[in-house]
This record gives C-alpha cells, sequence and structure tokens, in this order.
C-alpha cells in the first residue's frame, strides 16, 4: 500500500454508495464483505450494495450472539461477527503442491497461481490491527510466505469506523480502536443524524484517493466532521469488556502455577473455537493425501490448534496433555510471548473469542483474576 499525505475527507450521499462498488469492480476487484447468514454477519464476496447487512446488529456476550434489526438502514451498525479477513490472506486450506507418478518420472507441480484480487469492505480498526500483525508473523522474519505475500499484495482495504461496540469488544483497551488509524486505502464513517444517511469517506492511499476520485462526492461540512468524531468517541465509551494490559506480560510470566488455570481447565472444552475466530492465530499443520492408485499425492497446509492433543504430539506423547496446560499456552502466548516474538500483544481486543467459546470463557476475566490474587508478583529488576 503506498502511503500518501491525507488529503481533506469527502462525503458520499448513502444514495451513491453503490457508486463505490462500480469503481472497485473496473479495477478487477472481487468485493468481499459483510452479509447476513446463517442468523449472523459473515464475510462472503458480494455483487452489490444490495447484499450488505442493512438494518442489521449484533448482541454479544460470553458464549452468546444474536441478530436484531436496527431502528435504521445503516449499512455498517453492527460490531464483528465470526469471521476474520484471516481467511482470505491465510486460507483455512492451501494446497502446497502436488505430485505425480508415471512409469518414466516422479514429477511435483508447486501450486504458485496468481491471488485473486479482493477488495475488503468494512474492515475495522481491530481488524486492521490483526492484518498488521500477521503480515509481522508471515512476512516480517528471514523467510516470508510467499503465498501470504501474493494475497496481502493484491488486496485494497476499505475500512469502516466502529459506531457500535459489541457487548465483548474491548479494543480501547488494546489501543487498537474503534477509530482506524491508518493501514486503509479508504475508510468510511456512517453517519445517520437528522434523517440524512452519509459517509465521510478518507483515503489513506494512491490508489484509494484514485478510487475516490472516480466516485461522486461532496465537500465536508463542518458538523459533519464533528459528528464523525463523535461517533468513534461515543464507541469507544461503550466498551462492553475491558483488559488492564499494564505489566501483564510479567504478570502472567510470574503466575504459571496460579489456581486460577486449574479452574478455567474445568469449563474449557478444549474445542478451538477461540482461536478459529481469532484474527491473528496463525498455527497451521501440513497433511499429505494421497489416491488409492497412488499416482497422486498432494501436500495441504490447514489451520491448526494449541487446542488440540496433536498439536504439540512428539515422540512419547504429546507436551500439553491437559486442559490446563493448553489454555495456559493460549493465553500466555497471546497476552505475553507474543510479545517477545513479535513486538505486539497478540491481541487486538474484538472480543471474538469470549462471544464464540461455547462456555463463555473471558480471556478479560481470566487475566483480570490472576492480576486481583497473583501467586507471585512480577519480579522487578534492581537497578
Amino acid at each position: 500500500m503506498n502511503a500518501i499525505p491525507h488529503p481533506e475527507p469527502a462525503v458520499l450521499e448513502r444514495a451513491d454508495f453503490g457508486r463505490l462498488f462500480d469503481a472497485l469492480q473496473r479495477r478487477g476487484f472481487e468485493v468481499v464483505g459483510p452479509t447476513v447468514r446463517d442468523g449472523a454477519i459473515v464475510y462472503d464476496r458480494l455483487a452489490s450494495e444490495a447484499e450488505l447487512p442493512a438494518g442489521w446488529t449484533d448482541f454479544q456476550d460470553a458464549g452468546s450472539y444474536r441478530l436484531r434489526r436496527r431502528p435504521d438502514e445503516a449499512l455498517f451498525g453492527y460490531a464483528v461477527g465470526p469471521h476474520s479477513w484471516k481467511k482470505y490472506l491465510f486460507p483455512p486450506e492451501t494446497r502446497l503442491f502436488s505430485a505425480k507418478r508415471t512409469d518414466a518420472e516422479f514429477v511435483i507441480e508447486k501450486q504458485e497461481s496468481a491471488a485473486p484480487k479482493l477488495a475488503f469492505l468494512g474492515v475495522r480498526s481491530c481488524e486492521l490491527h490483526a492484518i498488521a500483525i500477521q503480515d509481522r508473523v508471515f512476512l516480517g522474519g528471514a523467510v516470508g510466505d510467499a503465498d501470504y505475500a501474493r494475497r496481502r499484495a493484491n488486496c485494497f482495504i476499505v475500512a469502516a469506523n466502529c459506531a457500535v461496540a459489541g457487548g465483548t469488544c474491548f479494543c480501547a483497551s488494546m489501543k487498537t480502536g474503534p477509530r482506524v488509524g491508518g493501514g486503509y486505502d479508504l475508510a468510511l464513517t456512517e453517519i445517520m443524524e437528522e434523517g440524512r444517511h452519509r459517509f465521510l469517506v478518507e483515503a489513506g492511499s494512491a490508489p484509494g484517493a484514485s478510487v475516490l476520485a472516480e466516485i461522486p462526492t461532496r465537500k465536508t461540512e463542518a458538523d459533519e466532521q464533528t459528528a464523525a468524531e463523535r461517533i468513534t468517541q461515543e464507541t469507544a465509551r461503550q466498551m462492553g469488556r475491558r483488559l488492564e494490559t499494564s505489566g501483564l506480560k510479567d504478570l502472567l510470566y510470574a503466575n504459571l502455577e496460579h489456581p486460577r488455570w486449574d479452574d478455567v481447565a474445568e469449563r474449557c472444552l478444549t474445542c478451538a473455537n477461540c482461536t478459529m475466530v481469532c484474527p491473528t492465530c496463525f498455527c497451521s499443520t501440513v497433511e499429505d493425501t494421497t489416491d488409492l492408485t497412488g499416482d497422486h499425492a498432494e501436500r495441504w497446509r490447514k489451520w491448526d490448534s494449541c487446542f488440540t492433543m496433536d498439536f504439540s504430539h512428539i515422540a512419547g506423547g504429546s507436551i500439553r496433555s491437559s486442559p490446563k496446560s493448553r489454555y495456559r499456552q493460549w493465553l500466555t502466548h497471546k497476552l505475553a510471548t507474543w510479545i517477545d516474538q513479535f513486538g505486539t500483544s497478540g491481541c487486538v481486543g474484538c472480543g471474538r473469542c469470549i462471544t464464540w467459546c461455547p462456555v463463555g470463557i473471558d480471556i478479560t476475566e481470566e487475566a483480570q483474576a490472576i492480576r486481583d490474587s497473583p501467586t507471585k508478583p512480577p519480579s522487578i529488576p534492581t537497578l
């Protein structure tokens, strides 16, 4: 993404919103965005604005997700659903190569097909931070992930500032939202006041500015810029959860034998839902398959989870055989060791792991329980 000095924001009227779809599709992008399906707001390929979740919002709490009608026709009047953009940049299943055997030879065919051109519509601030984290994971090392790099280079991001905080959101605690701060091509703030429906649009890149120049907009009125700022400020005050991050890494390192781990283990089903919905988890495994003839084989990379027994299995058995050890590994990695590995927390405060946990285990509650009664305080280096 080519960053540019941010030009003055413009206003896109609701009646012209479909022109954004047109401009993106003319450039060869498939638009991927939110739509209602199977009782949830999910991300999928969209043919037009008519498929957006107009007039829908979501109610979320620990282990609970419900859709409700809004009193208006807002397009982005919801928090986040079970899907994250990760599935388009780091797909759940990727064929790494295939192999064919003939009488004369054995041939390896690598999978290096071109990545689709996708325009992500409605990306929230927490999700932009999650994409940035996965960029560090897959592109930041000495050897990057080629498939991720191709997909990442081929996407256009239309962000949406949050006007609604879900019951499990805590992005304000993680300083990852609710207002987007960068990493987008275009950013939208949906304004619905005084019976008017419009979007304040900001360009964050040269491609974004080019698209913005093609759609009908007008200059921003003074009260519209104020309204946009007020919307995200109010959203920050609506946060359903809070996580105190000060000293958290050292606190967790010092309390690996805290009795709270036993308590959470009695409730945890080790179902791996939290890792599947998490926008930053990146664990995977590799599987080899063959057909009945033995003449064709394939190697696939698939999402995996640190909650499965096989994930930590080595000769002699699993390193983490108990639910306690697996949940502790996940939470401490997310909030502590991730910082040592990648220079940032692995949590962006989207709240998905809380909402989609079948028994409602709350990462903010578990961290706070250890903070409230530490068995051992973090060590403080002496000068």
